[in-house]
């Protein structure tokens, strides 16, 4: 038996992948800006430093999505998902949104590394 690999059945791989990281950034960028007023009505105080924070990573996600065909631009994105669980020190729901937001990247990544392998 030989270890051939079966081919995705996609038409365009790469461009698949591209499209999925794009959207878990996209998704992930309207997530946290809708997230900023509850955090602040809900969850105490979400100070100037943490707004500066979520919104930095939001104008990156956005940035990184549309820069997805670059082989670096995925390694910005987990840049993003560290940056965001750091973001825990400044208040515990940005840990929270890093936890979820960090697997969902995992799974990007290993569908990534899946198909293109």
């Amino acid at each position: 038996m030989t270890d051939e690999k079966k081919p995705s059945g996609l038409r365009n791989p790469a461009g698949a992948v591209r499209g999925l990281g794009a959207g878990t950034l996209i998704m992930e960028a309207i997530i946290l800006l809708l997230a900023i007023q509850p955090i602040r009505l809900l969850g105490g105080d979400l100070g100037p430093v943490a707004i500066g924070l979520v919104i930095t990573l939001t104008v990156a996600a956005i940035a990184l999505a549309g820069l997805m065909g670059r082989a670096w631009a995925w390694h910005g994105g987990s840049a993003i998902q560290v940056a965001l669980l750091a973001g825990g020190f400044l208040h515990y729901s940005l840990a929270a949104l890093g936890v979820i937001f960090g697997l969902v990247w995992l799974y990007a990544l290993h569908v990534r590394k899946t198909i293109l392998s």
